[in-house]
């Protein structure tokens, strides 16, 4: 466990150091939920109807949130799938480290790119009058909903990297991802869409971990499943546990 756990930090250096001398994508992924809350607040915030005539920045920062949780996914997919293609992830296999460390590596990277992100979205949402206003505890809780959530997708990243040929596969995936990440309650409330897809969106695992974050935050919230807090806590973990196991399985057979 103790070689595990070392081997799997020197690959999440790795990927740190490279981000470091390449920081550019890294900045891009950081400031494009701020463009989100901007477009989304001030430019269609004063046609959007609120539960409770609420303020929509307050439910929209919630949203965007989780939004880049799931985007998330594509940064985690690129990296992956990049080092595969170019012979990066075969090397690693022929260096005596353990099978796990370049999964756990790079989920490891991710994740802490993610806590970053997630801090410049909550200076964003505080700038634009966003808050929380159930004491700094539910506030903590509903972050953490959010970072399990881009936990689990991490998996789905790592899983798909190893399986597709080649990171220009990433426009497949984007039109996997958009349409979940918008099919959701981040922007609007379910109950707003027809009836089959209002369904679909109030339990997409996005709109159960956003739900249960705004009523973590005091935010203003659509009605919901009644199972929000449940859901956001069930979803990554089944999530969880079938894409983490993939992900180490792929690893492995790579040369088979």
């Amino acid at each position: 466990m103790i070689w595990a756990i070392r081997d799997g930090w020197t690959i999440t250096r790795r990927d740190l150091l490279h981000w470091r001398k390449d920081p550019g994508p890294v900045l891009i992924g950081l400031f494009f939920p701020v463009m989100l809350v901007l477009m989304f607040g001030y430019l269609f915030g004063g046609g959007m109807a609120v539960p409770g005539d609420g303020d929509y920045r307050e439910f929209l920062v919630p949203g965007v949130f989780g939004m880049v949780m799931v985007f998330g996914i594509e940064a985690t997919f690129t990296a992956v799938a990049a080092d595969a293609s170019k012979g990066v992830t075969d090397r690693f296999r022929s260096l005596p480290m353990a099978a796990s460390a370049v999964v756990t590596g790079r989920a490891g990277a991710d994740l802490l790119n993610s806590f970053a992100g997630l801090g410049v979205m909550v200076a964003c949402g505080l700038v634009v009058g966003w808050r929380w206003h159930d004491g700094v505890g539910a506030a903590l809780a509903g972050l953490g909903l959010l970072l399990y959530l881009r936990f689990a997708l991490l998996w789905v990243g790592i899983w798909l990297g190893l399986v597709v040929k080649g990171p220009e596969a990433i426009l497949a995936l984007q039109i996997l991802v958009w349409p979940i990440g918008f099919l959701s309650s981040a922007f609007v409330g379910p109950e707003s869409m027809p009836g089959w897809l209002g369904t679909v969106a109030a339990w997409n695992p996005l709109s159960a971990s956003v739900s249960a974050a705004r009523d973590l935050f005091g935010n203003p919230n659509w009605g919901g499943t009644g199972h929000d807090l449940l859901l956001a806590v069930a979803w990554p973990t089944l999530i969880t546990a079938v894409f983490l196991p993939l992900s180490v399985r792929r690893y492995r057979r790579m040369s088979r």
